[in-house]
């Protein structure tokens, strides 16, 4: 438990730091009104908040995901807050819930849960109207939960994921928009006192209709777990229903091999 709190103590401190540092080295270099270059978010695996965030910025999500396996469908459900509190820097609350139903009784098939809760920060340090470019760092503190059946006879929280991460965008002429999102994951858990790294590199490419909020576009999400190298390709499209409210479609084909088959995944963007 020393170790455990010794670790997540650093990386909170470094976070801190880091933030601070950014924010004091530029506060004499951004201007009354910062720059916000405009970045198509991927729908998949999300931002914190808009790259380049104005203070007073903020965004429900409300998101499904549908997936199956080779023995079992797997449900989630997941709702996010999001929040700018000053100029450039994002911040964000999400809660998730996953629901299993086996093929067959044989099947080893997971126990409904209260996936995670979430917590994030991301800040912008680098805003270029001139070269249409935005890259960002941020940190997500995860706390994976235990199945619903467990709350009485185990830890209710089973894993702390500490997950630093970096973002690079870029917007080509008017519509072409690609992104960057890569971080490692340190992945400690509790019943054993053991620590994983696993990586993301997350790749996206968007063409937003002329005129409109409208896109589409790809997500290539591609991981390193435990050694192994994980890729799916996520076709995606969104339509701007209002000036607040808007609605995202993707589709999940993996292209390596991997028990997961198939996926969908909804999202409702609304703009408060």
């Amino acid at each position: 438990m020393e170790k455990e709190t010794n670790f997540s103590n650093g990386i909170l401190g470094l976070a801190c730091i880091l933030f601070s540092t950014l924010g004091y080295s530029q506060a004499d270099s951004i201007p009354a009104v910062s720059e916000k270059v405009h970045h198509v978010e991927p729908l998949f695996i999300d931002l914190v908040r808009d790259l380049g965030a104005r203070k007073g910025e903020k965004e429900l999500n409300i998101g499904a995901n549908f997936s199956n396996t080779t023995s079992y469908s797997q449900y989630d459900v997941l709702a996010e807050y999001e929040f700018a509190p000053i100029d450039r820097l994002g911040l964000e609350a999400e809660v998730g819930f996953s629901f299993y139903d086996g093929h067959n009784a044989s099947s080893d098939t997971p126990k409904n849960k209260m996936e995670a809760l979430k917590l994030s920060a991301q800040y912008s340090f680098y805003v270029s109207e001139e070269h249409k470019t935005t890259m960002a760092l941020g940190y997500a503190q995860i706390f994976e939960l235990t199945d619903f059946s467990s709350y009485n006879s185990s830890l209710f929280v089973k894993e702390i994921v500490y997950s630093p991460f970096f973002v690079a965008a870029k917007r080509w002429g008017d519509s072409f928009h690609t992104l960057i999102f890569t971080g490692p994951e340190f992945k400690h858990k509790l019943q054993t006192d053991y620590t994983d790294v696993d990586w993301q590199f997350n790749t996206s490419f968007h063409y937003e209709l002329p005129n409109s909020s409208h896109f589409i576009g790809v997500e290539f999400n591609k991981e390193l777990v435990h050694s192994k190298f994980e890729m799916t390709m996520r076709p995606q499209v969104k339509l701007q229903i209002n000036d607040a409210l808007a609605l995202g479609v993707v589709t999940g084909f993996p292209l390596t091999k991997s028990e997961e088959k198939f996926s969908s995944f909804f999202r409702v963007i609304y703009e408060l």
